[in-house]
């Protein structure tokens, strides 16, 4: 095969502690693809770095970059696999004008888990929809103010905008893989390669929802779940009832009876009370004042919050702060 014959070239980037399972779910689709002709495949990948030095998977496995970062514009696609928690420190000077130098040549730029971090590290990201896993999503707004909440997507696995492409990781990976492959092999290919994978071939269509968060039942409706995941994210500023509804295409009286029927809550009461588990979670890992904290919330002021969590918890926020600092010496 001549090197005009490759139809797509991925150069992946591997941050410390990525998930092995995201790089895998594009690794073997790409090997077996390769594996289904007799000369060398129709995709070219490599694994690049600002250094040779291993990199150390969050399973503790190490890859060898093969080659170093060099000219990114080699690649149709990068892919900035990340690890499923938030990064413990920001990507280096080298990448990050490495990616802006791929993004102004009009690459595809991938981040998967918390490789979105990376690419907004870089400022790539201005002006386009993004997926954040729903466990990251305070973090990487506190790193990240300047990226409007609007454009941030907490209840899909995935968001594909234009030449920016993030997943928040899991079994989405592959989706997200099987999507790419697909506007370059033929279908019959990727088909093929799915089935050795034991994946189903209609994979590939997006719109897989996030894990719900604690105290929504996994088998509960979609459109419950997602809904869950908006109030979460938007917990200082949740949308109306209206808009929220209008969000998930549903009525506000069809919202009203999936909280009652599986939740046995209202909308309401379900977003007073995610206000109120991150109000307690910031009175207990952080040193912003009750007022600040009030406000990230959205209670209209701080004897509003005040109000609230004493019938919740018994006691005044300051108390209750002082009480787990206590119970943690």
């Amino acid at each position: 095969m001549n090197e005009s014959d490759i139809s797509v070239r991925i150069g992946f980037v591997l941050l410390p502690q990525f998930a092995m399972g995201a790089f895998a779910a594009f690794a073997d689709l790409l090997g077996l693809l390769d594996a289904q002709t007799d000369t060398p495949g129709p995709c070219a990948w490599e694994v690049v770095a600002d250094t040779l030095i291993p990199v150390r998977s969050a399973s503790g496995i190490q890859v060898v970059p093969t080659d170093l970062l060099g000219d990114p514009l080699r690649f149709g696609y990068i892919v900035v696999a990340g690890g499923p928690l938030s990064p413990a420190a920001d990507a280096s000077p080298a990448l990050l004008a490495w990616l802006r130098q791929a993004a102004r040549g009009g690459r595809h730029l991938v981040g998967l888990c918390n490789g979105v971090h990376a690419l907004a590290g870089a400022g790539v990201l201005a002006g386009y929809r993004l997926c954040v896993g729903g466990d990251q999503y305070r973090d990487f707004t506190d790193r990240f103010p300047a990226i409007a909440p609007e454009r941030i997507v907490t209840d899909r696995l995935s968001v594909f905008d234009r030449r920016r492409i993030t997943c928040a990781g899991g079994a989405a990976v592959t989706d997200v893989a099987v999507r790419i492959l697909r506007r370059h092999l033929p279908e019959a290919d990727v088909c093929r390669a799915l089935r050795c994978l034991q994946i189903d071939a209609a994979g590939g269509q997006g719109g897989q929802i996030q894990p719900p968060p604690p105290g929504v039942p996994v088998e509960s409706p979609p459109a419950l779940r997602r809904a869950a995941l908006v109030i979460e994210q938007y917990a200082g500023q949740i949308p109306g009832l209206g808009d929220l509804a209008d969000r998930l295409g549903l009525s506000p009286r069809q919202l009203q009876r999936l909280f009652r029927q599986h939740l046995d809550t209202t909308p309401q009461a379900y977003a007073r009370a995610v206000r109120l588990r991150q109000a307690a979670w910031m009175l207990r890992h952080t040193d912003k004042s009750i007022a600040a904290i009030a406000s990230d919330c959205g209670f209209s002021d701080a004897a509003h919050m005040a109000r609230v969590f004493r019938v919740e918890h018994g006691m005044a926020p300051g108390a209750w702060r002082r009480e787990q600092k206590e119970n943690t010496v």
